[in-house]
This record gives structure tokens, C-alpha cells and sequence, in this order.
């Protein structure tokens, strides 16, 4: 069903204003990470709980991925479940991002899932809606992404935005339908990567009925000009009269690397310098400017991916964390202050 807002943005912007920022971390490798048994410690050099030290510091959401079927449990519809349920035990909001993939869908790959090949166009239609539906019933998010990075579509090649527009939308109308005729309650999000072209994609699915405009913004991809992106948003923000988040972002407390498996950043040519080093006080203004400018233009929160990212696997692991110098815990897994920018 299709549910119309005569809501102005001025009103919108009224109700972004008397709710509560959401200040998220994304833990999605955590339940694999916590196998490997790592101690984590808080500001004072205790050891604590993870999740105690998120609690602590004011973190109010988690956000998880979802894959359809997995090569193994992690990122599993069960796992995920059996961790959604442990936050919510703990107070926190969960915010759910669906790939629609049994792995990774980012702007660069959106494949459909290996059950859900070599299916009709309607088939693989009833397939988003029931799957979307299942997980709104047994997961129950307060945020939903449908589609993760979906710059190009999804479920591709059958759900392009250049080449087959309507399959697109109808395919994301589907998820959307479930979201809203099982919990309207839930709050939809649409994910982009980057702000170039941003505001072609939203003008191609601005007839779609969703909530949030997430945006994911990283130097390495997406420039290091955040006048641009503070335009970006806002002006997104005002054409397409729809609340809007940083749903993924991150930075380098350090350049150096505590496990040989090949990071994402490790060169000054690819962070903000020098206004933003490559240290624990550079991360951490970095993260407090990444919310003031959401805040300035009335962005309803943001969220900080590969938190819990450490070299789980130890020193010497070719293929454990590519993103431990962007982690929220340093190399003796000790909180890093930038955290407690996320809510203050």
C-alpha cells in the first residue's frame, strides 16, 4: 500500500528537532569477532563488556547487515536475529540493513541471491516482500534499510536503475509494502553511497514511499570537501522533503596496521590533512564534525561503520580486519575517545 505525507518540510524539520539523535555504531562482524574472545577495556583501562562500554557513551542504535543465505552463519538471518535480541535486551534501537544478497552489495555488486535466481520478474517480487516481511515480524527493526548502497539498484542486473527503472522501483516498492503492512512503526531507509549524482538517484525513486535519505560518506571514495557534502545534504534534504542520515562513515586514528591483513586507508592521500590527522584526536574531530555538520542541516543522526573492527584474529593474520586503524578501539582494544563524539 501506498501511504501519501501532507506534511510540510517545515514541519518536518519541527519533529527532527524533538527526537532523540540517532547515534549509531555498526557491529555487524561482531558475533564472529566475539568467538575469538577479545578483551576490550573502557576509558579508565578496565576490562568491560563491549556492549557496556557502547551503553556508556551514550549509543543509542545498532546497526546490523543482513544477508539472505550466507556461505556460513555470520551475517545469517538467525545470527543477526539472536543479536538483535541481546541489544534489545539492552536498551538499544536496532537499524537493519537488508542487502538482498547472500554477501556484500555495495555500488560495485548487488547480486541476487543464489535461491532467488533463475526466477520470474513476479516470483523474485513475492520473494523481497515475503523475506522483507519475516524479517520485520521475527527481527523487528526500528530502522530498515532496503538495499544497501543502491547507487546503481539492486538485485542486479534485474534491478537496475539505468536499464530497467520500473523493475527497480517495483522490486523496492515490494520491500517497502512489507515494511508498512507489517510494522508501520518501522522507519525506511533509502542508502546511497557517496553525494555525486545523489540527487539523480533520489529523483528516480522519489515516488517510492520511504522515510530517511542515508548517505554513506568516506574521504577515500567520496572527497574530502565537507562545504560540499553539507550542501549535498541539505539540499537533498529540501528537494526531496525526506529526514536524512550519515548511515556510514569512518576514519584512521593511526596509518600503521596491527595485523598483516591489507587495510582499507593507509596513506595520507586518502584522509582529510591537515585539518584531520591520522590519530586518536584527529578521528575523534573528524567524527564530532561528521555530526555537527548533520546537525546544522537538521540530519536526524549518524552511524559509525567497522567500530568493533580490531585484529580479531591477531597479529599475524592475513585475513582477519582490513579496518583496525578505523576501529572505535585502539591496538590494545581500549575505547579511542572519538566514540563518545557519536552522542555528545
Amino acid at each position: 500500500m501506498i501511504f501519501y505525507s501532507c506534511t510540510s518540510h517545515s514541519d518536518d524539520i519541527s519533529e527532527v528537532d524533538n527526537q532523540e539523535f540517532i547515534s549509531a555504531v555498526d557491529l555487524s562482524s561482531y558475533p564472529e569477532i566475539e568467538t575469538y574472545n577479545p578483551t576490550f577495556y573502557d576509558s579508565d583501562g578496565l576490562p568491560k563488556n563491549m556492549l557496556l562500554i557502547l551503553k556508556s557513551k551514550g549509543i543509542n542504535t545498532i546497526r546490523l547487515r543482513l544477508w539472505v543465505e550466507p556461505s556460513d552463519v555470520h551475517s545469517g538471518f538467525e545470527e543477526v536475529k539472536q543479536f538483535s535480541q541481546t541489544l534489545q535486551n539492552l536498551g538499544f534501537k536496532i537499524w537493519l540493513s537488508l542487502h538482498y544478497s547472500d554477501s556484500w552489495a555495495d555500488p560495485s555488486q548487488q547480486n541476487i541471491p543464489t535461491n532467488w535466481q533463475h526466477i520470474s520478474d513476479n516470483s523474485l517480487k513475492d520473494s523481497v516482500y515475503a523475506y522483507t516481511k519475516k524479517v520485520v515480524l521475527q527481527i523487528k527493526p526500528n530502522y530498515i534499510q532496503i538495499g544497501n548502497e543502491i547507487n546503481n539498484g539492486f538485485l542486479l542486473p534485474k534491478g537496475s536503475i539505468s536499464t530497467n527503472l520500473v523493475l527497480c522501483k517495483e522490486l523496492l516498492q515490494k520491500g517497502i509494502s512489507a515494511v508498512r503492512d507489517h510494522d508501520p512503526n518501522a522507519k525506511i531507509i533509502l542508502h546511497y553511497a557517496g553525494i555525486e549524482h545523489s540527487e539523480w538517484f533520489f529523483s528516480q525513486v522519489q515516488s517510492l514511499d520511504y522515510d530517511i535519505i542515508g548517505l554513506s560518506y568516506y574521504p577515500i571514495w567520496h572527497g574530502k570537501d565537507l562545504n560540499l557534502v553539507q550542501q549535498k545534504m541539505e539540499y537533498l534534504q529540501n528537494q526531496f522533503g525526506k529526514k536524512l542520515l550519515i548511515a556510514e562513515t569512518a576514519y584512521p586514528f593511526t596509518l600503521q596496521w596491527n595485523d598483516f591483513t591489507n587495510n582499507v586507508v593507509g596513506l595520507e592521500s586518502q584522509i582529510i590533512v591537515p585539518e584531520f590527522p591520522a590519530t586518536a584526536e584527529g578521528q575523534r574531530q573528524f567524527v564530532r564534525k561528521i555530526k555537527q555538520i548533520t546537525q546544522d542541516v537538521h540530519g536526524i543522526g549518524m552511524c559509525y561503520w567497522g567500530s568493533e573492527l580490531i585484529a580479531y584474529k591477531g597479529t599475524q593474520s592475513t585475513d582477519a580486519s582490513p579496518w583496525e586503524n578505523q576501529a572505535l578501539f585502539d591496538f590494545q582494544n581500549k575505547v579511542l575517545p572519538a566514540l563518545g563524539e557519536l552522542s555528545e
